[in-house]
Formats: C-alpha cells, sequence, structure tokens
C-alpha cells in the first residue's frame, strides 16, 4: 500500500535504531538497551520459528477478508493462546494490507499480573519473538513518559505480560516492511484516567500511524450467556460511545450471570479508543469476526469471548471542502526534514545556507507551497516561522523557514550551534486557503486559519486546536486576539481563512 500523509497534526518520532542486548546481558546501566525476550513462546504460540510460521498461515489463510476500503486507523484483537483465539486475531490483522508502512503501530495491552496506576511504556529495549527482533520506539517512549505522569516504566508489567507479547508474530508475519511500535501495558484504569491517556495519545492517532488494543471480551460464563454478554458489548464499541461502552459493561454485571468475571479485559485500551473516535462523523466501526472457546469443541460450560474489530476513517480527501491534493510521501518528508536540519547546522555554524542539488529532487519538493518550520528544544517551542503563498519552491521554503525560525521569531533569542543537538524539527506544508463564511465550515484539528482584518493578519496552524483542546470560538478568539491583534471578536468582521497542513516532525 502507498504511504499517504494525513493533512492534520501528526506529531511524530522518526526512526530510530537501537543494537540491544538481552535481558541476560550483564549491562544494566541507566543507558543499557535490554530486550524483552519472548517469555511466553512454547505458551500461549509455539516457540519453534517453523511451527510458528505455519500456524499462521493457517489463520490467515481462513481469516475474514478486508470489511472496509477506508483508512485502517485501529483493530481490537484478542490475546488467549493461539489455539483458542489465533483465528480472529488473524481476521483482525488480516484488515491491514500486507504493504502498509507505519511509523509507528500503538500496542495497548491490559496487565492481568501486576497491578499498575496508569500505563508503562517499555522504554530500555526491543521486543524479542520466535520470529525475530521487533524495534520499539524508544525516543517516543521516553517523550510521553517524560510529558505525561500517568505514563511510566515498570519492568515488571511488560516481563509477566502476555496480552502485548501474543500480537507481535501477527504483525510480523503479515507485514512486508519493518515496522516500530510503542508498547504500552495498562492498569484497571478509570474512565478518567483513560480519557487523559488518550488525549496525550491523540496527536499519534492519525494515518501514518496504526493502533493496536489487545483485548479479550466475556470471561468464563457459559456458551449462551457469552454470545449474548459479547454481542451487547461489540454494539456497544461499535455505536463510538464510552458512555455507552461503560453503561453496557456495567449492565452485564448487574445481569447474575454466572462466573461472568468480566466483558472485556481490556476496557482502557478500548475506551482509550472510543475517546479518540467518538463524535467524530468520519469514524466507522466494524464488526470482524466472533468466536469464543466453546466454538473449538472445548468445555461450553466456561468460555470466553473473542472479537475481531476494525475502525475506519473516511478518506479525508473526498471530503467536501478538503483541498488535499497535494501530497508528500515518507521518502519526500525526510528528504525535506534532511534539507531543513542541513540548512539550520551549516548556516548557525558557518552563515551560509547550503546548496541543494535539485537534481535529487521530486517534482512535488519543486512545487511552490507554502510551509512554516517549527524548533523544538526539548519539547518546548524554540521558534516557528513560515509563509503562506512564498512564490519560491517547497524545498527552499523549508531551507529559508528553518533559518527563520531559529533566527528571526521575536519571542526568543536565537539559538546558538551548541543547541542543536536538543533541538527536533517540525515541519508543516500548507495548502492552498480557502474563505470560509462560518465557523461552522472549520474542523478543529484538521483546519488551520489564517484571518486578516485591514493591514492586520494572523495564523494558527492546525495543530494548535489538537494540543490546547480549544474550542471553536477560542481557536478564532486566540487567533484574532494573540495573532492578529484585532480583539477576542474580531473575527467576527475579519476575512478568515481555512487551510490545511500536512505535519511530520523528527
Amino acid at each position: 500500500m502507498k504511504f499517504n500523509v494525513t493533512f492534520f497534526s501528526i506529531l511524530m518520532s522518526l526512526l530510530t535504531v537501537y543494537s540491544c542486548h538481552s535481558q541476560t546481558d550483564k549491562q544494566k546501566g541507566k543507558d543499557a538497551c535490554i530486550n524483552r525476550e519472548p517469555v511466553f513462546a512454547g505458551q500461549f504460540y509455539p516457540d519453534n520459528k517453523k511451527s510458528l510460521r505455519s500456524q499462521l498461515n493457517s489463520f490467515f489463510s481462513k481469516a475474514k477478508e478486508r470489511q472496509s476500503e477506508e483508512q485502517l486507523q485501529a483493530i481490537i484483537a484478542p490475546h488467549a493462546g493461539y489455539v483458542f483465539s489465533g483465528q480472529v486475531a488473524a481476521s483482525a490483522y488480516n484488515q491491514i494490507s500486507s504493504d502498509a508502512e507505519y511509523e509507528n503501530i500503538f500496542i495497548i495491552a491490559p496487565s492481568h499480573k501486576v497491578r499498575i496506576t496508569g500505563a508503562s511504556i517499555y522504554n530500555i529495549g526491543n521486543y524479542e519473538t520466535p520470529l525475530g527482533e521487533v524495534k520499539v520506539n524508544r525516543t517516543l517512549a521516553d517523550k510521553l513518559i517524560e510529558e505525561h505522569d500517568f505514563f511510566s516504566f515498570e519492568k515488571q508489567a511488560h516481563q509477566q505480560e502476555h496480552s502485548l507479547e501474543v500480537q507481535l508474530p501477527f504483525l510480523q508475519h503479515h507485514l512486508k516492511d519493518d515496522f516500530q511500535i510503542v508498547p504500552i501495558v495498562t492498569g484497571p484504569q478509570q474512565p478518567e484516567m483513560t480519557e487523559k491517556m488518550a488525549n496525550a495519545l491523540k496527536p499519534y492517532f492519525a494515518e501514518e500511524n496504526l493502533f493496536v488494543v489487545s483485548s479479550d471480551f466475556s470471561h468464563y460464563p457459559e456458551y449462551d450467556d457469552a454470545t449474548t454478554v459479547d454481542k451487547a458489548t461489540a454494539d456497544a464499541i461499535v455505536s463510538n460511545s464510552p458512555k455507552q461502552l461503560l453503561q453496557t459493561i456495567h449492565a452485564n454485571s448487574q445481569k447474575d450471570i454466572s462466573n461472568l468475571s468480566t466483558s472485556c479485559c481490556g476496557r482502557a485500551g478500548i475506551l482509550s479508543l472510543l475517546y479518540l473516535t467518538s463524535g467524530k462523523e468520519d469514524y466507522n466501526i466494524e464488526k470482524i469476526h466472533y468466536m469464543n472457546s466453546g466454538d473449538l469443541g472445548n468445555t461450553k460450560d466456561r468460555v470466553v469471548g473473542y472479537w475481531a474489530i476494525g475502525f475506519y476513517k473516511n478518506n479525508e480527501n473526498t471530503k467536501k471542502g478538503s483541498n488535499m491534493s497535494f501530497q508528500l510521501n515518507r521518502e519526500e518528508k525526510n528528504s525535506l526534514l534532511h534539507i531543513a536540519r542541513n540548512s539550520l547546522e551549516h548556516y548557525l555554524n558557518e552563515g551560509v545556507i547550503p546548496e541543494v542539488d535539485q537534481a535529487q529532487l521530486t517534482e512535488t519538493l519543486r512545487e511552490k507551497t507554502g510551509a512554516f518550520v517549527t524548533l523544538n528544544k526539548k519539547g518546548n517551542l524554540r521558534g516557528c516561522v513560515g509563509r503562506f503563498e512564498p512564490g519560491i519552491p517547497l524545498y527552499e521554503v523549508v531551507q529559508k523557514m528553518a533559518v527563520a525560525a531559529a533566527t528571526q521569531d521575536m519571542r526568543f533569542p536565537g539559538v546558538e550551534p551548541e543547541e542543536l543537538d536538543d533541538i527536533s524539527i517540525e515541519i508543516s506544508v500548507l495548502t492552498p486557503m480557502q474563505k470560509i463564511e462560518s465557523k461552522d465550515e472549520i474542523t478543529l484539528g484538521e483546519d488551520g486559519i489564517y484571518i486578516k482584518k485591514g493591514t492586520n493578519s494572523g495564523t494558527l496552524l492546525p495543530q494548535v486546536a489538537e494540543k490546547t483542546q480549544w474550542s471553536k470560538e477560542e481557536f478564532l478568539g486566540h487567533c484574532a486576539q494573540d495573532k492578529a491583534g484585532i480583539g477576542w471578536d474580531g473575527w467576527k468582521d475579519a476575512d478568515v481563512y481555512k487551510y490545511q497542513a500536512i505535519v511530520f516532525h523528527e
């Protein structure tokens, strides 16, 4: 599948490759890279590579076909032993194109044996399975832990947990290209904490990334009760309402169903997904495949339910009013980031902007398109400058704006060469502006705004609304007051334009 970019905020860390040691390595220092070994191989799934491949081939040969041509954003997959839930899990993973390329795959799995508060992110190494090593985006893991107090690293939460490990062979077997993961193990969170986790992950819930939530469904009722309870729970998920899911789980617990211990053990991850998608009409949630352990010829007295569920997003490029015909592939994004970094380093150290070999650039990078370059230092804004319609090629805009962000943003002193190692670069490539007549034409998180009144003007990028959680009125008010200098209500009799942005960063 050709990699497509999205036009709202995507705050991603680039791939960082680590050469790691296993957990038996004696290196235990702070910066040691310690892989999490396949603890449950030989228990939940085969520990022999050939046998594992054979079993996965069998599952995928019988898996449900892709349910939608829309963009797949997330899946819910079970995590029991493969002989029980492997067929349903394969149906979940079969929703992913085997050619898909993702910046990150977030795997959110429940802790079964270790009680933790919030969620634990593995950030000290990579994961291993019999099929090989799975890279962990340790840079992004560190960032999430540093920025949010409910994220931490609890080694035992990962060491003793099967629900995350068992997902990895499906990804390794199905995806042709290398991938990296952000492995998150959650505690039994309250809805308020789950919503906070969703907000923290919201900048990454975009086309470049895939979310995998690991969850089984009803635990230990009789067969008929399981099918009834699991249908109710899945219907609540498909309704795309966190409130409906919570009410359904509570209602299930009040039905006096013998031996029902839970409706879904991965509730925290599922709720996080729903907090990310609820209230958005462009998301469709589809039930893909259901079985429970009683369908496999085992006892029907105490069964566990398994659902495969997909979260799909409408292709925004076809939406009315969308202006996203301009696209950048992964190589073009990386080229622009390299150009920005190289220009910044040369200018701060040598006082000149280096020449770019245009023969190495695609036609897209030579198009005349506006862009903003943002510099962040250890997560804090260090400079941001951009142009809407500069009349020069995109690569040159990026060169000039990278230098301007470091030297001409009057809010900050100029960037010094010794700061470069601590600075990350974010680029927002802009689409042409469209004049709007009503605030209802703005989609928060997808549209940036530009307000002009007389000689005053100001703009806010799409990702600002994502980060601040402002309403449309606040988004417009802050832009009018803080950027254009025309007062909080100045936008009401000014010219207001919207635009989209392709956002990517180091």
